[in-house]
């Protein structure tokens, strides 16, 4: 196994994102033959009903994770709740999945958002070198 520092978690949700505040987080490589990854966040008690629910309802959530530290590109994993415990002031999540490759490289993502955006030509190459520097967040198709 081989274990990083979750940098920051968001689950995608029909278009949408939620963000999810880390006070920690670790995410582990099982290294087994499925490909298994193990995420845990310690967060906001807040977000307690939010993943009670998916959790009630046995679905698979989409994740966007970055490991270790911001500069890195996001990791997109499919995954469901394995547990949920709560705290005085925090929660701790922990999702097991699978790393989502067909739609894991953040310069195809960004790429066609900025077609989406209807960019073309010198526009759409400055505007790519811009946004793969400072790697904003992007909305991700649950396919």
């Amino acid at each position: 196994m081989k274990t990083f520092k979750l940098y920051s978690l968001e689950v995608v949700e029909d278009g949408t994102v939620v963000d999810v505040p880390l006070k920690d987080g670790l995410i582990l490589n099982k290294e087994d033959d499925r490909s298994t990854w193990l995420l845990e966040a310690y967060t906001d008690l807040s977000l307690y009903d939010y993943f009670k629910k998916i959790s009630e309802q046995d679905r698979d959530i989409i994740v966007e994770a970055v490991i270790t530290k911001k500069e890195n590109a996001p990791a997109y994993f499919q995954t469901k709740i394995c547990s949920l415990n709560k705290f005085e002031e925090h929660i701790s999540v922990l999702l097991e999945g699978h790393l989502r490759r067909n739609r894991s490289d953040y310069s195809e993502l960004l790429l066609e958002n900025l077609l989406q955006k209807g960019l073309e030509g010198q526009s759409l190459l400055d505007e790519f070198k811009e946004k793969i520097k400072s790697k904003p967040k992007l909305k991700v198709k649950n396919s």
